[in-house]
């Protein structure tokens, strides 16, 4: 007997995604509004254009208007100010995601824009590392973030500052020296972290010097972990005396 293979699903909303329908939920509560709304679907054509799915099993379905409304359901599930029930089958992801952005719908409208912005630029489509699936502000911002971190000219600028003001490459946190922990393998190895998110940044300003810090693989991590950034001194003050409480 034939048996008709089943559909598989489209894949679960990522960071981005859920971003921007969090920032459709506070411009256009689901109350208001429903999926033929043009928010909605303006929110549904740039899901579908952004360059982090490439296999969509049921292209009519994946992220269609009616997936972005009942998206904005799951939200009212997680809404603690919403008195009713929601759609309560949504991921967990929107809970975690509510909690990082929800206290500061401005900042939250920022990080959309850039996003927005950022999907249609080249560095949105250069593939980053692991580290894309957990970085707070989604794939997107952190493929642009990475190709700043790796914009060689910039990284020479700053490497050349560093060894005419210090006479080597330093972390600029805790002051690991590659060179002197691992001999020649070492000398102008470092790390460069661009210390201005890529939501700040704007559409129109480029990267400087002054944007630009010198770190172990360690200290660099660390910076990108927390909400908002950690700056380089809180960095050092926390290796000094460490104390979460204060941060």
């Amino acid at each position: 007997m034939d048996t008709v293979p089943k559909m598989r699903r489209n894949p679960a909303w990522q960071r981005d995604e859920l971003i921007l329908a969090l920032d459709l939920y506070f411009r256009h509560h689901p109350a208001k509004i429903n999926k033929d709304h043009p928010e909605v679907q303006r929110v549904s054509e740039i899901l579908n254009s952004l360059p982090i799915h490439p296999d969509r099993p049921d292209p009519e379905k994946f992220r269609n208007p009616n997936g972005v409304y009942m998206k904005l359901g799951n939200y009212l599930a997680v809404d603690p100010s919403y008195h009713g029930v929601g759609l309560t089958r949504g991921g967990r992801l929107e809970q975690v995601i509510w909690d990082e952005f929800a206290c500061d719908p401005e900042h939250l409208r920022r990080i959309a824009e850039a996003i927005f912005l950022g999907y249609q630029t080249d560095q949105a489509h250069i593939r980053a590392e692991e580290d894309e699936q957990v970085f707070p502000e989604g794939k997107i911002l952190y493929r642009i973030h990475r190709v700043y971190e790796r914009n060689q000219k910039l990284v020479n600028l700053a490497k050349e500052h560093a060894k005419d003001t210090m006479g080597n490459l330093v972390c600029d946190v805790c002051t690991f020296d590659f060179a002197q922990r691992y001999g020649k393998v070492g000398e102008g190895f470092i790390e460069c972290h661009h210390t201005v998110p890529v939501s700040e940044l704007g559409s129109t300003r480029s990267s400087r010097l002054e944007d630009v810090a010198l770190v172990c693989a360690n200290c660099h991590r660390i910076l990108h972990r927390k909400r908002p950034w950690l700056g380089l001194s809180d960095l050092q003050e926390l290796i000094i005396s460490p104390n979460e409480e204060r941060l």
